[in-house]
């Protein structure tokens, strides 16, 4: 059992605020240990607790990690695959054992979360919390507005109807053109479908951002570690 540490310490420690402000965060009600206020004194179990500040967790075990990765096409999104294909794990230099947050189909490229952090998991993962995801799709054909407007009024699937938050046309030529969609959910291969039906085939499709994550300076295979402030801004929505 790990060693219980005191609140101000470990959100310290986690790097998120000085150990004077995060007492003064305590002080005003904006932490909370396993959904209750806490006061001067109080310790956490950064194995077992929760902790949070301002709504957000805040990761108090000191092996937790969290990556942003430019996942190339042609990576697996699993943590190892049967076959032997390269996985978005195997991407990302860490000694811990690590897990896509999500998924990316294999065929399309841009923004994925590698963690081992389980509640940043589920936050990011489960579409109650509402963290989008922003992706470019370059279609086949022109779509006009009455298209993008079916895009956020629901397409019927097989499994059910999606539907985009918003969705813009951003460039067209007579052949194919670039749309941005901002999506909640994350159903298997869904924003080509909804193009499928549709009738406008995706060629390449890029995430471009988690919720509040971005970073134009990743380039395909390339990620960088999270710190607890980004987390923070992502997990606050």
């Amino acid at each position: 059992m790990a060693e219980r540490v005191r609140i101000q310490k470990a959100i310290a420690r986690a790097g998120l605020m000085s150990r004077r402000a995060a007492e003064e965060a305590m002080v005003e009600g904006r932490v909370r240990l396993n959904g209750e206020p806490v006061v001067l004194g109080d310790r956490v179990d950064p194995d077992h607790d929760l902790l949070t500040v301002d709504g957000a967790p805040i990761p108090v075990r000191e092996d937790l990690e969290t990556h942003l990765l430019y996942k190339p096409v042609g990576i697996i999104s699993t943590a190892d695959d049967p076959e032997g294909r390269r996985t978005v794990v195997d991407l990302v230099p860490s000694e811990q054992r690590l897990y896509p947050v999500g998924r990316l189909d294999a065929d399309s490229e841009g923004l994925i979360l590698v963690s081992n952090d389980g509640e940043l998991t589920n936050r990011v993962t489960h579409p109650r919390y509402g963290i989008t995801k922003t992706y470019l799709a370059e279609v086949v054909g022109r779509p006009d507005q009455s298209v993008v407007r079916r895009l956020t009024e629901g397409v019927e699937l097989d499994d059910g109807p999606a539907r985009a938050e918003s969705a813009r046309l951003i460039d067209s030529r007579p052949d194919r053109a670039l749309v941005e969609l901002v999506m909640v959910e994350g159903r298997n291969r869904e924003v080509r479908r909804m193009f499928d039906a549709l009738d406008h085939e995706v060629m390449r499709l890029v995430r471009t951002a988690i919720g509040s994550l971005s970073d134009p300076n990743l380039s395909p295979g390339q990620s960088r570690r999270l710190s607890v402030t980004e987390i923070k801004k992502l997990l606050s929505g």
